[in-house]
């Protein structure tokens, strides 16, 4: 079992910068490979960004290429997202999800493929 608590959105200008932090419980959260999605009002929850479980590989949606950052700290049991040159189309709530799966290639993008959430937390971007 692994929960899952996000941390660090807020409302910012665009052309700022926030990070996302997601802190997990457990001992086994190495274990995990963890992404990041986001849904906006009346829109499907859609990938951002993913890491593997041991940052060895990283997966981003075109939109987000370039100006968010995943990395993860073990040790910490936290994964974060670096989200710098905000755009208003950034505005949603964030969550972060665990997937035990070895096979990131193919589960990175798949919201379906993730076992755990946190709760969200909220990006507002204005222009």
């Amino acid at each position: 079992q692994v929960q899952l608590v996000e941390s660090g959105g807020g409302l910012v200008q665009a052309g700022g910068s926030l990070r996302l932090s997601c802190a997990a419980s457990g001992r086994t959260f190495s274990t995990y490979a963890v992404g990041w999605f986001r849904q906006a009002p009346g829109k499907e929850r859609e990938f951002v960004t993913a890491i593997s479980r041991n940052s060895g590989s990283t997966y981003y949606a075109d939109s987000v290429k370039g100006r968010f950052t995943i990395s993860r700290d073990n040790a910490k049991n936290t994964v974060y997202l670096q989200m710098n040159s905000l755009k208003p189309e950034d505005t949603a709530v964030y969550y972060c999800a665990a997937t035990p799966s070895v096979s990131m290639w193919y589960t990175a993008r798949r919201k379906t493929e993730y076992d755990y959430w946190g709760q969200g937390t909220q990006v507002t971007v204005s222009s």
